[in-house]
C-alpha cells in the first residue's frame, strides 16, 4: 500500500471558498497537460471551479474533466488576458511552460518567449483584475545546477546550467517584482522530477513512461551514463496536494525569492538503476538494458530538501513502489485499450 492510503483525500468540498462563501474561480494553465490536469482534478474535488488554458501543443483535450471550460489559447496571447478580466479569477495556477532542457539549449529564445513573456502576460492580467494568488511552478531540478549541498534546500545557490533554468529563475525574479511592488502573492513550487499516470514518453523527463513502454514492447530499457545518477521521483498525485496547500498557504510578510519558495519532492535521491529495479519488479516484466555514453550537461545527483513544505503541513504519502505500480498499471491500461480512470 501507498505511505499515506490512497495519496491523501482532497479537502472536502466547502474549503474551496473564497471570503463571500462562492467558490474559487481558479485558472490553470497548462491544465490538459500531465501535472496540470491532475492539479485541476484537484480542485474540482475540493469544490473550486475551475478554467483552463492550453494550446494542446503537448496537453490532452481528453485530460480535461466535463465541466471545466477549456480555452485553446497561447498564453501570450490577448484572448488570456480577455478571459481574465471576465472571469475575475481569485487564484491563477501556472503550469503552462516550456519545460525541455534539450529545447532551451537548441533556441533559448523561444523557451525565453513562452517561460518569461507568457508568464508576463498572465501577471500583468493578475494585477489588472485583483486575482488574489499566483501559484507558479519553478524547477527545483535546474534552477540550483549542480549542487554543493544534497538534499537541496530552498536557500542553496541559483546556478542554472541551462537556459530553461535561467527562464524558470527569471520567473521567480518577476513575481517578487510584482509582489514587492503591484502587491500580488504568489507561491513558486520548485519540482523534482514528478511522474505518475497521463505522463508523455516522448519528453525529456518522461523517464518512467518511457521505461514502462519500452517494457511492454518488449525492448531494452536504454540509460544513458552508468545509471547511478540520482534523482528524487515524486509522484504525480502528490504534487497535485502541494498545489492545493500552497492555495491557502500563510505566507510571509517579508523576505526574497527563497521566502515564498517550497520544494515539491521526496527528500531522498533514486538511481536510475534503482529506478529500473523496481519498475521491472512492479511490472513483473525483464527486457533488459543497454547504457549509452552520459548525456552532456545532465546534472549527476540530484534531491531536494524538503522540511520547509513538511512544516507546513504537506508531504508526500506515496511510496516509489506503489507510485511506479500505478503508473505502470495506467500505461498499460492505456496500451490494451483500457481506462482504469486515473
Amino acid at each position: 500500500m501507498s505511505m499515506g492510503g490512497d495519496g491523501g483525500e482532497p479537502p472536502p468540498a466547502g474549503e474551496g471558498l473564497d471570503p463571500d462563501g462562492e467558490p474559487l474561480r481558479v485558472l490553470v494553465t497548462g491544465g490538459a497537460g500531465f501535472i496540470g490536469s491532475h492539479v485541476v482534478d484537484g480542485h474540482l474535488a475540493r469544490g473550486d471551479r475551475v478554467w483552463v488554458v492550453d494550446d494542446l501543443s503537448s496537453g490532452r483535450r481528453e485530460n480535461v474533466p466535463d465541466g471545466v471550460e477549456l480555452l485553446e489559447a497561447d498564453i501570450k496571447s490577448r484572448t488570456v488576458r480577455e478571459l481574465m478580466g471576465d472571469v475575475r479569477f481569485h487564484l491563477v495556477n501556472h503550469h503552462a511552460a516550456q519545460i525541455d532542457v534539450r529545447v532551451s539549449v537548441r533556441d533559448p529564445i523561444h523557451d525565453a518567449r513562452v517561460n518569461v513573456l507568457g508568464l508576463l502576460n498572465l501577471l500583468e492580467g493578475a494585477v489588472e483584475t485583483g486575482v488574489n494568488r499566483v501559484i507558479y511552478v519553478s524547477s527545483g531540478g535546474v534552477v540550483y545546477g549542480e549542487p554543493e549541498e544534497i538534499p537541496t534546500p530552498e536557500t542553496a545557490p541559483k546556478l542554472p546550467l541551462s537556459p530553461y533554468g535561467v527562464s524558470k529563475l527569471a520567473g521567480e525574479q518577476y513575481l517578487h517584482y510584482y509582489r514587492t511592488v503591484q502587491g500580488l502573492e504568489y507561491v513558486a513550487l520548485r519540482y523534482s522530477n514528478v511522474y505518475g499516470p497521463r505522463q508523455d514518453p516522448h519528453g525529456e523527463a518522461g523517464v518512467v513512461a518511457i521505461f514502462s513502454h519500452r517494457l511492454l514492447s518488449g525492448e531494452e530499457l536504454l540509460i544513458f551514463g552508468d545509471g547511478e545518477q540520482t534523482r528524487d521521483y515524486v509522484y504525480v498525485k502528490d504534487v497535485a496536494h502541494a498545489n492545493l496547500k500552497a492555495a491557502e498557504l500563510p505566507l510571509p510578510a517579508e523576505g526574497g525569492i527563497d521566502s515564498r519558495a517550497f520544494n515539491v519532492a521526496t527528500g531522498v535521491g533514486t538511481s536510475v538503476n534503482r529506478l529500473a529495479d523496481t519498475l521491472e519488479s512492479v511490472a513483473n516484466l525483464r527486457t533488459g538494458r543497454v547504457f549509452r555514453s552520459p548525456r552532456a550537461g545532465e546534472l549527476r545527483h540530484s534531491t531536494l530538501d524538503i522540511e520547509r513544505f513538511t512544516a507546513r503541513g504537506w508531504a508526500p504519502k506515496w511510496s516509489l513502489k506503489d507510485g511506479l505500480r500505478e503508473t505502470f498499471q495506467y500505461i498499460a491500461a492505456t496500451k490494451t485499450g483500457t481506462s482504469l480512470g486515473t
